[in-house]
């Protein structure tokens, strides 16, 4: 599959009064065209910053990138003026944000959001872009779309906002949408109506999806491959089937093991994962997880792991994978 997007080796740091912390370490993934790509993980793995980075959002200070490519058909954003970024941003890249409430105007009509992106990107007149919005609105499942148009945020549900987000962000048929935890602040109901919307849309207009979530039941149901992102790093890759049946690095096992299942017992209880993430203004010289994993070995704290590759589009980065390690079987 041929990407339309490559990130590679990419570092991000922020400036703090307590020193650099290093959010982004190292961090490189492909989206193909048409894809949907989930990177999961706690808060403060990395997700949204890496998102952000690739959208050219964070301000520049405190954030640094000290190192990498981001490589969006061939070009690289890292080098675009702000000019040429904001020329990019909306018509061949689009966001969904955690919060609508807070990523929308709420001074400015629904309608007049959509149509602003339109006038801007698509050189529309005032009807023509007012027609495409009513349009918008109603592909992402808005009743009464003519009437919506005229109505400030305030005066959609939470649900509605969501849809709002992302018919501004597909107004212009980007070819990349970044959805960051589009689903967070919703009930269940809702949360699959949103999917099922961006799926939907993807069919419709082949969009390529990076989905940043810690939602892995929303993984499961929406994407191709996932990306398991822990203390800026990526830990582990795959394709959806091999991350929840064969997962291979003790963190993504934990992600999994502390999660609901429609199989489980009443009475079985979920297994967190015990402690908190490394502080990065001081990362670990090992393995990030080492100080939380139940298979961690001397090695892991001295020496970060190298890539164990178990086919073309399945690793994970752990020394009990290492065919050296104790006890380790060939794959």
């Amino acid at each position: 599959m041929e990407p339309i997007l490559q990130v590679k080796d990419l570092n991000v740091s922020f400036n703090v009064r307590g020193g650099e912390v290093k959010a982004v370490r190292g961090v490189s993934f492909e989206v193909g065209k048409g894809e949907t790509v989930a990177i999961v993980g706690e808060s403060g793995s990395g997700k949204s910053v890496t998102a952000q980075t690739i959208m050219r959002l964070i301000p520049s200070p405190p954030s640094k990138i000290k190192k990498g490519e981001v490589l969006f058909k061939g070009e690289d954003l890292l080098k675009k003026s702000n000019k040429q970024m904001e020329a990019i941003r909306g018509k061949d890249i689009g966001m969904i944000f955690q919060d609508p409430m807070t990523s929308l105007n709420p001074t400015m009509k629904i309608g007049k959001q959509i149509t602003e992106v339109l006038t801007k990107h698509q050189k529309m007149s005032s009807s023509e872009a007012k027609e495409k919005a009513v349009e918008m609105l109603k592909m992402v499942g808005i009743k009464n779309a003519e009437e919506r148009f005229n109505q400030y945020p305030h005066e959609f549900s939470g649900g509605m906002r969501q849809r709002a987000m992302i018919a501004i962000a597909l107004a212009c048929r980007p070819s990349l949408l970044i959805a960051d935890e589009p689903t967070t602040a919703l009930d269940v109901t809702i949360q699959a109506q949103i999917m099922d919307v961006m799926k939907e849309m993807q069919e419709r207009l082949g969009t390529s999806i990076i989905l940043i979530t810690h939602d892995l039941g929303v993984v499961a149901g929406m994407c191709d491959r996932v990306i398991v992102m822990y203390a800026g790093e990526v830990v582990e890759t795959g394709t959806k089937w091999e991350i929840f049946k064969n997962p291979q690095h003790p963190y993504t096992k934990g992600l999994l093991r502390s999660m609901p299942r429609l199989d489980q017992k009443k009475d079985e209880p979920l297994i967190p994962i015990i402690g908190t993430p490394p502080d990065l203004i001081k990362p670990p010289l090992g393995c990030p997880f080492c100080a939380r994993c139940d298979e961690a070995m001397r090695i892991c704290e001295r020496i970060d792991p190298g890539a164990t590759e178990f086919s073309d589009t399945h690793m994970a980065r752990c020394w009990n994978l290492h065919p050296m390690a104790k006890g380790e079987q060939s794959s």
